[in-house]
């Protein structure tokens, strides 16, 4: 993992090539008249760093890292920036994203990282609800974390009743 980590962080060089010329080709003021024109690729690239992230350190990545790991700014005042919608729309594509690699950990005989990533995502859940989302691309995106949630819940439920994993065995409530 830590080299495929290491790889995908060299393929942001190009990235940040690419979105410096970007950059060049519209007024700075007009950001949102052409956001449309680069909002679904910023919104993956989000989720790519997020991910590599959370693959080297099992943390939420911030916006401010991920406007540095792509070369552009965090605050909308000076130019070309990561809009909070794109941040929040890649991090949730991290949380479907995290939910597969849980299943595939337990078939890759990796018991512990289903519980880390529950902990994590149920975290994230936490978070996303404190927000007042309007009834959009976002709200809908959000509404796929509770089953993301859940699934990785079943995951879990799974392994503690097969034994399959120390931590999350336990009784009812916890109880060991």
């Amino acid at each position: 993992v830590p080299k495929k980590c290491q790889k995908a962080r060299e393929h942001f060089g190009t990235v940040r090539t690419q979105l410096a010329s970007l950059k060049t080709k519209f007024p700075a003021d007009q950001y949102y008249r052409f956001h449309e024109h680069w909002r679904f690729v910023l919104q993956r690239l989000v989720f790519l760093a997020a991910f590599v992230v959370y693959l080297e350190a099992e943390t939420l990545v911030t916006r401010e890292a991920v406007a540095e790991i792509l070369g552009i700014e965090a605050d909308r005042e000076r130019g070309f920036h990561l809009d909070i919608e794109d941040y929040l729309s890649g991090v949730l594509t991290l949380a479907s994203e995290l939910a597969r690699l849980a299943v595939n950990s337990v078939t890759a005989g990796d018991y512990s990282r289903p519980l880390r990533i529950s902990t994590f995502i149920n975290e994230l859940d936490s978070g996303f609800r404190l927000l007042n989302l309007k009834n959009d691309s976002l709200r809908k995106r959000y509404d796929g974390l509770k089953y993301d949630v859940k699934k990785i819940e079943e995951v879990v439920y799974d392994l503690s009743i097969r034994g399959l994993n120390k931590e999350a065995t336990g009784g009812v409530g916890g109880e060991k």
